[in-house]
C-alpha cells in the first residue's frame, strides 16, 4: 500500500457518554461497602492500559490496599506488559499484574498476594485469618472471569460470577464469594462502572472497540473504521487473507462491502448489509482473529506525560477533597455558632419578659 493513501490521524469528534442508572447505583454501593473490605482489585483492559483507567475509582481505591490487574493480556501486543509494568513502577510506584483470566495465566500470583494479606490480618486474639476483597473495573474488562479463575485455582470450584461479551452483565454488588479456604479469602463482585464523561472522542472509540461500551452508542461502522485505521497504522494487512480481499484499503466504504460479501451479509434486493459486516469485524477483533494490538500510545514520551499528569491530578483531587471537607466543617461550625447565638438571644428575651 502506498503510505500516502493511509490516514495519519483518525478524525472523530463525537462525545460518547454512557453512565446508566445501575452504574451510578453501583458506584454508591461500592462506596458504602468499602468499610467491609481490606483490599481492592482494580481490573483494567491490557489492550487499552491507559484508556481503561477510571478516575472514579481513585478516591475509593486510595483508601485501601490496591492491586491493579490488566486482564486480557493475551489480546494485547506482547510488549505491553513489560512497558506498562516498568512505567507504572517508575512514575507511580505501583505494581501491576497482567493476566489472561480465561486461561488462569498469572492468577496464582494474585492468590498468593491475597493470602499474604489475609495472614497479615491475624492477631493473637483473632486466630481466624481472613480478608475480604472488592473487585472493581469498567464494564467488560473481565472482572467476573477473574473471580471465576481465582475460585478455580483457590478452592477448585466452578463458576460463581456470570460472564458475557455484552457490557453490563453484573448490575449490582454481589455477596461474598470464597476463593481460598486457608487463610480465608472472600471476593465481592461489582457492576462495571464506566467513566461518566470521556473527554477525548478517540479514547471513547478505543473503549468501545474493546467492548466496554455498547456498540450501538458509538456506531459499529465508526468503530470498524477506527479498527481499519489501526491495522493499517501497524501495517498489518492480514485482513486481506482473512476476508479474501485482493488489496489493502484505508477506506471503510470500500472495506465493509467486501467483508459483507465474504460473510454473505445481504439485505433484500442484494444490497450489502454493512451493519452486519461491521458487527462481524468487531467480533473477530475481540476474539483476537485480527492480531494482538494495544491501542494506546505507549511511547516513552507519551507515557511519561500521561502518568505524570495523572499523578498531579490525583494529588489535586486529594487536595480538593481535603479542602471540601475543611470547608464543610467550617460551614457546620458557623451553623452551630449561629444556632447557639440564636438560643442565647432567645434566652435573653425570655429573661427580660
Amino acid at each position: 500500500m502506498n503510505p500516502l493513501n493511509v490516514r495519519k490521524a483518525f478524525v472523530y469528534d463525537k462525545i460518547i457518554n454512557w453512565f446508566p442508572g445501575h452504574m451510578a447505583k453501583g458506584l454508591r454501593l461500592i462506596t458504602e461497602k468499602l468499610n467491609t473490605v481490606q483490599v481492592i482489585i482494580e481490573v483494567r483492559d491490557a489492550r487499552i492500559p491507559l484508556s481503561s483507567i477510571n478516575h472514579k475509582f481513585e478516591p475509593i481505591a486510595q483508601r485501601k490496599d490496591r492491586l491493579i490487574v490488566y486482564n486480557k493480556s493475551d489480546l494485547a501486543h506482547p510488549s505491553t506488559e513489560a512497558i506498562i509494568t516498568k512505567a507504572f513502577k517508575e512514575f507511580k510506584n505501583q505494581d501491576v499484574v497482567f493476566t489472561n483470566a480465561n486461561e488462569d495465566v498469572n492468577v496464582k500470583g494474585i492468590i498468593k498476594y491475597l493470602a499474604k494479606k489475609a495472614k497479615a490480618s491475624g492477631t493473637a486474639a483473632n486466630k481466624e485469618l481472613s480478608t475480604t476483597v472488592m473487585v472493581v473495573g469498567m464494564p467488560n474488562v473481565g472482572k467476573s472471569s477473574l473471580i471465576n479463575s481465582l475460585r478455580r485455582i483457590g478452592v477448585k470450584k466452578g463458576k460463581a460470577a456470570p460472564t458475557g461479551a455484552i457490557p453490563g452483565i453484573t448490575r449490582t454488588v454481589a455477596g461474598t464469594i470464597k476463593v481460598l479456604e486457608s487463610p480465608k479469602v472472600y471476593l465481592i463482585d461489582t457492576p462495571g462502572v464506566m467513566i461518566p464523561h470521556i473527554a477525548d472522542p478517540v479514547s471513547a472509540i478505543k473503549v468501545a472497540l474493546t467492548g466496554a461500551i455498547s456498540d450501538h452508542l458509538s456506531d459499529e461502522e465508526v468503530i470498524a473504521d477506527y479498527l481499519l485505521f489501526q491495522l493499517n497504522q501497524e501495517k498489518d494487512y492480514s485482513y486481506m487473507k482473512l476476508f479474501n480481499i485482493k488489496e489493502p484499503t484505508d477506506d471503510i466504504r470500500v472495506f465493509l462491502p467486501q467483508v459483507a460479501k465474504y460473510i454473505g451479509a445481504l439485505k433484500k434486493g442484494g444490497e450489502y448489509n454493512l451493519e452486519a459486516a461491521a458487527q462481524f469485524l468487531l467480533k473477530q477483533y475481540r476474539l483476537g482473529k485480527l492480531g494482538h494490538w494495544t491501542l494506546d500510545d505507549l511511547s516513552p514520551e507519551h507515557l511519561e506525560q500521561f502518568l505524570t499528569k495523572e499523578a498531579e491530578e490525583s494529588v489535586s483531587r486529594r487536595q480538593q477533597k481535603k479542602s471540601d471537607k475543611l470547608e464543610e466543617r467550617r460551614i457546620q461550625r458557623q451553623i452551630k455558632q449561629r444556632n447557639w447565638e440564636e438560643r442565647e438571644r432567645a434566652h435573653s428575651i425570655d429573661a427580660k419578659l
